[in-house]
């Protein structure tokens, strides 16, 4: 997008202006004229700043439809134009100002022949001066604008990156097990395309959003839950305690909680007997999930789609950090309840 000119605050200013220095000149000729002269004189001081800033706008405006305001070329153009014009302006005006004092002068006359051409000069300095420094302040403007789109475009790009890594990843594991399940029990693996289909359904629909509401997102943890229910039996227990009041009024960065299960599942070992327990509850205005640690003797390799994939959106998203803990025979992550879909934080 072009950078404007911002003529409503330019043309604001030069009113300005001129009633400022209006004022100021009706105050000083009042001690050292006539009455009937001072009226007449502060008008055409005041017409003569207006003709001048408003000639510097116009000159802005077409100079502008050829080169950019920010280019040095338009900056010398602008001032060799303006002096000019601003010259000529008060040169003009010097007729009607002799014509309200009652005094006729000669067009050579280089006293006031010069005293005009400095009015001019002085005067356009004061204009120009102003209209730069609304230049300047809007081109600060813009251009802190322009650095907080190409900031948010970056983070919408990192963004959607990491969320590409996750879908294809779940997508991977689910098929294998998929398979697996159809050569032991065809039913288990009709459930499971079932709930696969669920979670993918509503993975896609969310897909474009980078906020979710948590209820949204414990939805969608739900059928992740079902698949794995199927999978593993009574060798994984999942328990949720969260208040609707919660679910409703909370947000987190969408698919936040499957792939914290996910890493949940990856390094631990569980069976029937040892079972794999898995919370999910709130302590203040963070969402703590909590595993039964039961590591497996063989690292598994990482290939960072869960913990890290996490914390790096979190930051992106809203600054925070996710919390991890290990104590004892638990394993914990604490990420930050957000509060409004619209506000970071």
């Amino acid at each position: 997008m072009d950078e404007k000119l911002p003529l409503r605050r330019l043309s604001w200013l030069t009113w300005l202006q001129s009633i400022i220095i209006g004022f100021i000149f009706y105050l000083v000729i009042s001690h050292s004229c006539a009455p009937v002269h001072i009226v007449p004189l502060t008008l055409l001081t005041m017409s003569g700043i207006l003709l001048v800033g408003h000639a510097d706008i116009f000159l802005m405006i077409v100079l502008s439809k050829k080169l950019s305001i920010r280019a040095k070329k338009f900056s010398v153009y602008r001032r060799l134009l303006t002096y000019a014009t601003s010259v000529l302006i008060y040169l003009l005006l010097r007729p009607a100002f002799g014509c309200v004092s009652d005094l006729v002068w000669p067009f050579w006359d280089p006293g006031t022949f010069f005293a005009f051409v400095g009015s001019g000069l002085v005067i356009n300095t004061f204009i120009t001066l102003l209209h730069d420094s609304v230049l300047l302040y809007e081109h600060k403007m813009y251009s802190d604008l322009e650095l907080s789109r190409l900031n948010a475009a970056n983070w919408e790009a990192m963004n959607l990156a990491l969320k590409q890594q996750i879908q294809p990843h779940f997508l991977f594991n689910a098929l294998n097990t998929l398979k697996a399940l159809y050569h032991k029990n065809a039913q288990a693996g009709d459930d499971y395309i079932v709930h696969m289909a669920n979670f993918l359904r509503a993975s896609i629909y969310h897909h474009a959003s980078n906020i979710a509401r948590l209820e949204d997102e414990i939805s969608l943890l739900t059928d992740y839950l079902e698949m794995q229910r199927i999978r593993f039996g009574t060798a994984m227990n999942c328990t949720i305690t969260l208040p609707d009041e919660t679910l409703k009024k909370f947000y987190l960065p969408s698919f936040s909680l499957q792939p914290l299960l996910e890493n949940a599942i990856k390094h631990n070992n569980f069976t029937q007997e040892l079972p794999l327990v898995v919370t999910i509850s709130q302590k203040e205005g963070w969402l703590v999930i909590s595993n039964n640690l039961q590591m497996k003797n063989m690292k598994v390799p990482s290939t960072n789609y869960g913990l890290a994939n996490l914390a790096e959106r979190y930051r992106l998203l809203s600054g925070d950090d996710i919390h991890i803990s290990e104590a004892g025979n638990t394993f914990s992550v604490s990420i930050k309840l957000l509060k409004n879909e619209n506000n970071d934080h």
